[in-house]
């Protein structure tokens, strides 16, 4: 069962565990040859990761603590600048790559908040894809229906891997369409995509620089919270400073009429249905409006939109060189950008403007928009060996959780399904920079409607 953050630091504070021994029982997940540890982590930090442990139970010793993330095991995602490493974002191509002069800022905060971290992470290759298959390193299976081999969602794959079976107590994912809230819904915990603005991207491997976010993943809101304020260099706050009910009551949520309802699959729609029930008997206001534009946007991205120019750009001279060792699916899709002209990226930047403040215009009475974070659970891993299947699969993970994305707003996901049952999500998506807003209601929503332990 994945521990909250918040009790681990308990737990740390009050002497009932050390750093080092929650690394060493995370590098004994990772290691086990039963386990999924080869292919949730791309390279694992073996001796770095006991060492930074061991210094941080000698500083906690001496009260130097300098977050509650302090000695606590976490991932990051092989998108990643490490300073003296390459960065491969899970892919073949950049094995010649020149290693990276200094972490990322965000890893730099990690470490400055004094977290462990354990390894990078196993993603679709260039993070171009929300199933989280990787035919050069493998892809980690989903924790639910481990017999069947079921896709753990994607690009952040490993990540989410990494913290359902305790190799690590939270990741650090990347969202350009879905990343971090795809693999959290289809893998059972909590994750947080953030306005873009407020995290920087710098020495964060490139998809889309228009939409390109960094969020954790991990057990529940409250820890993506924690995560997410060291991500962003803000101090962590309490997010629910009232009783729970208290909260809730009198909130109002909107259910958009149009595409994200359509096509779910009886176990999402189970879930979500379940949910706005449960909401509405705790006070939550509950209206399905019409927000048509919402349906423009699969239409508008038909051939990729920002990702699959912006990577086209990126990819271009490597694709024409050694396009042979990228995997076939993620090939095709950055290829679509050959198609773009100047003109059809600048009228995309006029749409998207546009877009933007029309939604703001629907969404600004309600306290946040709801809808289901995957319309459909978590497929076998064979099924999407098909090239086209893949395809097919990759747009609906993708449909609802791109939304946010394109209209720059952020967005978390909390597990909602009965317990034992396929993992499905529900999705709030909040306003631009109301994050810590969204976060607290996100926290209330999760405790109202989340599984029953087993």
């Amino acid at each position: 069962m994945m521990k909250p953050l918040a009790e681990l630091a308990d737990d740390l504070a009050a002497g009932r565990t050390t750093s080092q021994e929650l690394t060493e029982a995370a590098l004994a997940r990772i290691d086990d040859p039963a386990g999924e540890g080869a292919r949730a982590f791309f390279k694992v930090y073996h001796e770095a990761a006991i060492a930074s442990a061991k210094a941080s139970d000698q500083a906690r010793q001496h009260g130097v603590v300098p977050s509650l993330l302090a000695g606590i095991p976490v991932s990051i995602k092989d998108l990643c600048d490490v300073a003296g490493e390459v960065t491969h974002a899970g892919s073949i191509v950049r094995q010649d790559a020149p290693p990276a002069r200094e972490d990322a800022p965000t890893v730099a905060r990690l470490r400055a908040a004094g977290a462990v971290i354990m390894g990078r992470t196993n993603m679709v290759e260039f993070a171009m894809g929300g199933l989280g298959t990787n035919d050069h390193y493998g892809t980690p299976k989903n924790p639910w229906d481990r017999k069947t081999g079921r896709v753990p969602g994607g690009s952040t794959s490993g990540g989410a891997v990494s913290v359902s079976d305790g190799m690590a107590a939270a990741a650090l994912g990347t969202d350009t369409a879905g990343s971090v809230r795809i693999p959290a819904a289809l893998c059972g915990m909590a994750g947080f995509k953030p306005t873009a603005r407020r995290v920087p991207t710098a020495g964060i491997f490139p998809l889309s620089r228009t939409l390109d976010s960094v969020g954790p993943l991990a057990p529940t809101i409250q820890c993506c919270a924690l995560v997410d304020a060291i991500f962003a260099g803000e101090a962590p706050r309490e997010i629910i400073p009232q009783p729970l009910q208290g909260l809730l009551q009198g909130l109002r949520f909107a259910v958009p009429k149009h595409l994200v309802l359509d096509d779910l699959d009886p176990d999402v729609s189970g879930g979500f249905e379940r949910s706005l029930s449960k909401l509405s008997a705790a006070g939550v206001q509950i209206s399905h409006i019409d927000f048509p534009e919402l349906a423009r946007i699969p239409v508008i991205n038909r051939i990729g939109g920002f990702s699959t120019a912006e990577a086209y750009a990126l990819h271009r001279d490597v694709l024409d060189r050694a396009g042979n060792q990228y995997d076939r699916n993620v090939a095709a899709r950055i290829r679509l950008g050959e198609t773009w002209t100047a003109a059809d990226y600048l009228d995309l930047i006029d749409i998207r403007a546009e877009m933007i403040a029309t939604a703001h215009q629907r969404s600004s009475p309600f306290d946040a928009i709801v809808m289901p974070t995957t319309p459909i659970v978590a497929c076998p891993i064979d099924e999407v060996a098909d090239g086209d299947v893949w395809v097919d699969r990759n747009r609906q993970y993708l449909r609802n959780t791109i939304v946010s994305n394109f209209l720059d707003r952020c967005s978390l996901t909390v597990p909602c399904h009965d317990p034992g049952a396929a993992p499905v999500g529900f999705m709030l998506m909040g306003e631009a920079m109301a994050d810590h807003r969204l976060l607290q209601i996100g926290a209330a929503v999760e405790a109202c409607i989340r599984p029953s332990p087993e």
